[in-house]
């Protein structure tokens, strides 16, 4: 049975952006299950990140 997950961390401050901790988690999970549908959505809790993870919601958004 192939499963839809969603991946949405937040940030390991100092270690890895929410960006790179989604995609790292992803590798990780299809590694072991290569059949499932993945989705990553990086999260942000108002601090450092925020933008970075409004940005990659909203391909469209511009920074300024």
């Amino acid at each position: 049975m192939q499963l839809r997950v969603v991946i949405a961390p937040d940030s390991f401050k100092g270690t890895a952006t929410a960006v790179e901790a989604a995609e790292a988690i992803a590798a990780g999970w299809l590694e072991g299950r290569p059949g499932d549908s993945l989705r990553c959505v990086p999260m942000a809790d108002g601090g450092e990140g925020v933008l970075d993870a409004f940005e990659r919601a909203r391909p469209d958004s511009v920074r300024r």
